[in-house]
């Protein structure tokens, strides 16, 4: 993961990156695919969101686009407990992208907070 703790896009960006070199990795069955494929959905979304957060105009368009990131935050933390659950890919990069996913959703979450009105 990035060292950089302030540049969100840096963060995003890596963390797909991560999420992406973690599922080429894991098993080709079934249930690798699917795990892998919804995985690869959710943090490349969550991703590519925080880039539409970036352009919007007002912050009710700001907290809708940043809502969605979170939410798929949340599918890409939950996925990773259920790969872990049936020791599909390696621990420690799991508790890592864990780890940042949980830091980011802290942050997505204050952000949300922080323009509600």
């Amino acid at each position: 993961m990035s060292n950089k703790k302030f540049d969100l896009e840096d963060r995003f960006v890596e963390l797909a990156a991560s999420i992406a070199l973690f599922c080429k990795g894991l098993p080709s069955d079934f249930t690798g695919q699917y795990y892998g494929n919804q995985l690869l959905r959710s943090g490349g979304s969550a991703a590519l969101n925080f880039g539409e957060v970036q352009g919007t105009n007002t912050n009710r368009d700001y907290r809708f686009k940043a809502s969605l990131v979170l939410k798929e935050l949340k599918e890409s933390r939950v996925n990773l407990r259920i790969l872990n659950k049936i020791n599909y890919g390696p621990e420690q990069t799991q508790h890592q992208l864990l780890d940042e996913i949980e830091q980011l959703v802290k942050i997505i979450s204050t952000v949300i907070k922080n323009k509600t009105p």
